[in-house]
């Protein structure tokens, strides 16, 4: 079968061709990936501008979805379903590609399968190695969303635990904002980490060990928190006359060994707690060298295969997207025509 993805969460217009192996070792192929970002338009804003994200997938839906048929050599009579971010994400955001999959979905006749945002994200791994060993914990981890995942069988997703604050990549975006470095902040912060010394700053790490109120089913321990570091780095900052480059590159140096190591540290009290045989990254902060770097030493320390998607598939894409709609569609999942957007959809 051959499908197509959208995904529109937030600020990628994206579209994408994927379609079935016949392998179950490696049960999906990508044949074309379609991105549009909106970086260069909210970064003179310093984050994203949900109603300057709406209007500009408003101008790029069509183009996109055209390109990504185009690029798989694809028409519209060769797909057999239209796979869709339902959420969660910006409202409007989410309304301009489900509008268009359901519209599309109607002309043409074809099943609509409305695909939760992380599920594409943990289904970006097997996009990109095939199936993984099961049962995996599966760290998600982006500027809006840091959660952990057991998966115990293909397309069944457990939550674990998630932050009770901050995102991670929300509070690299807010250190940059923090320190002048603009936006996005993983991709400068990473790169300027390179160039300083880890341990040049003492900044605070959290350990939970309480049930968070709002999720009482959830453990507790395994919860993240980065909103006391981030205050961390402003008094860091404050208390001081302005940094010169190599006290920037210190501070971020600091502040990102905290962040992955916490990440990390996490991962795998998990994966020994419920005895997983294998450990995922998935998520935009799966772009981080560090946090690659780290997940493949800690896994080899403990013997214990780790996975990342490649680059082009950890930030937001659609083919992530058409790769968990075929997951629910091998399931005989479907969804009807009036499924509208959610903001806050659960997983």
């Amino acid at each position: 079968m051959r499908v197509l993805g959208i995904e529109t969460s937030c600020d990628e217009t994206s579209a994408s061709v994927v379609e079935t192996t016949g392998d179950d070792a490696r049960p999906w192929s990508i044949r074309s990936n379609v991105v549009a970002s909106q970086v260069p338009i909210h970064r003179e804003w310093g984050g994203v501008v949900p109603e300057l994200a709406s209007r500009q997938h408003l101008r790029d839906i069509c183009g996109v979805v055209d390109r990504a048929l185009l690029d798989a050599t694809t028409t519209w009579p060769d797909l057999g379903a239209i796979m869709v971010t339902q959420g969660p994400g910006l409202v409007g955001s989410l309304l301009v590609g489900l509008s268009f999959a359901k519209a599309a979905a109607s002309a043409s006749g074809l099943p609509l399968v409305g695909v939760h945002h992380l599920a594409g994200h943990i289904e970006s791994i097997v996009l990109e190695h095939g199936e993984v060993p099961l049962p995996s914990v599966v760290l998600v981890v982006s500027g809006g969303h840091t959660s952990l995942y057991l998966i115990e069988r293909p397309g069944e997703y457990q939550l674990l635990s998630r932050t009770r604050d901050d995102a991670a990549g929300e509070a690299y975006d807010k250190v940059a904002r923090l320190l002048g470095l603009g936006y996005p902040g993983g991709p400068v912060i990473d790169r300027l980490a390179k160039l300083g010394n880890d341990r040049a700053v003492s900044l605070p790490s959290t350990r939970l060990t309480h049930a968070d109120r709002n999720a009482p089913q959830l453990k507790g321990d395994l919860d993240f928190s980065f909103s006391g570091l981030k205050t961390a780095v402003l008094r860091y900052v404050k208390g001081r006359p302005p940094l010169s480059e190599s006290e920037v590159a210190d501070l971020c140096a600091s502040f990102q060994r905290v962040v992955v190591t916490t990440l990390i540290d996490r991962a795998f009290v998990a994966a020994r707690r419920y005895q997983a045989r294998s450990v995922g990254v998935a998520g935009g902060v799966s772009a981080n060298s560090r946090l690659r770097a780290d997940l493949k030493t800690y896994g080899d320390a403990r013997e214990m295969p780790t996975y990342v998607p490649s680059l082009k598939l950890s930030t937001d894409n659609a083919a992530m997207i058409a790769a968990a709609g075929l997951r629910k569609i091998a399931a005989g999942i479907t969804s009807p025509l009036d499924i509208n957007a959610d903001a806050a959809l659960a997983l």
